[in-house]
């Protein structure tokens, strides 16, 4: 049972107004930087690291590596229930939250990109996405697999998974954190696969002088009718 003393703690760390802004902005599934979650608190970088420990210490945040770079996001779906919960007993009260963009500013970027060979931006986090309200993809944090009837999937579409996926439903696949949208893209041998499909069969070309693909009227099609993803 939760003492009063742990409830109280929790209870302070969400109340605080700048860890509460960090929190909320952590809510639509990204993972952000120190930096960029001073940003949107108002508050001086090393005040935000300074909150930031004391979340992470608390369990409400959880931090991701990825190069040299640090994320946080939120630790668990149960903290996003109670933020929830707490905005919906604090509805009515607009509290101003500064808007934050992430990742590139070049539009093309932000939309379709290759990030080593695989795909990112936000067709590349759709894609994924699609694919796992399909069953056809699992991830975790540090891992993923494909799925019987992801591979029966990839098959029908003519995506060549190779021998790495020769043993059972495991298939190399992991979660790649995504620079724009903040939110897991499909890499290892599975999303290179898929990404060296597309390009051969004509979904995406390379922008000259980029890492930005353009989406094909052939790939607009292919991608909204196999899995479901329309990009405006």
């Amino acid at each position: 049972m939760v003492s009063n003393a742990q409830f109280a703690e929790v209870a302070a760390l969400a109340g605080d107004p700048a860890r509460a802004s960090m929190l909320n902005a952590l809510m639509d599934g990204r993972a952000l930087t120190a930096s960029e979650l001073a940003n949107i608190a108002g508050i001086a970088p090393q005040t935000a690291s300074t909150h930031l420990g004391r979340l992470t210490r608390a369990e409400l945040l959880a931090v991701e590596k990825q190069g040299r770079h640090r994320y946080h996001r939120l630790a668990s779906p149960a903290v996003a229930l109670m933020i929830e919960s707490i905005m919906q007993v604090a509805l009515g009260t607009n509290v101003p939250v500064r808007k934050l963009v992430t990742g590139p500013k070049d539009p093309a970027l932000r939309q379709a990109r290759i990030c080593y060979d695989h795909i990112a931006g936000r067709l590349g986090v759709a894609l994924a996405d699609a694919l796992i309200a399909a069953g056809h993809v699992e991830l975790a944090s540090d891992g993923g697999l494909v799925t019987d009837t992801g591979i029966a999937f990839f098959q029908r579409l003519g995506v060549d998974l190779g021998k790495r996926g020769a043993k059972g439903k495991r298939i190399l696949c992991r979660p790649c954190l995504d620079w724009s949208e903040r939110r897991p893209h499909l890499a290892g041998a599975v999303g290179a696969a898929l990404c060296a499909h597309s390009f051969s069969a004509g979904w995406i070309r390379r922008i000259k002088s980029t890492r930005a693909v353009t989406i094909s009227p052939k790939g607009q099609r292919a991608f909204r009718e196999s899995f479901g993803v329309r990009l405006a």
